[in-house]
């Protein structure tokens, strides 16, 4: 399915480039939808880890700094998408 999108984005970008050069979204839209994106798919990764951490500190209560270290692991990608807002 991606590739399918990848191609017609491919496709169209060329033909709007040709008739109307300013870009497709502003650069504010987009950098809110990097943010969006990111912040979806840290969430995403979040619950199979947070599951997998909680069982791990019901069987070895030593392992909670480390289910905590996993669990907090993807935020640093909303983070660093966070970043992109600044610089933009």
């Amino acid at each position: 399915m991606y590739e399918f999108i990848f191609a017609f984005v491919d496709a169209l970008a060329p033909l709007q480039q040709q008739f109307n050069p300013q870009p497709a979204i502003p650069k504010e839209a987009a950098a809110a939808l990097a943010v969006g994106l990111a912040a979806l798919g840290s969430g995403y990764a979040e619950r199979g880890i947070g599951a997998a951490a909680v069982g791990a500190i019901t069987e070895d209560q030593d392992l909670f700094g480390t289910g905590l270290i996993l669990t907090v692991l993807p935020e640093t990608l909303v983070i660093l998408a966070l970043v992109t807002v600044f610089v933009v």
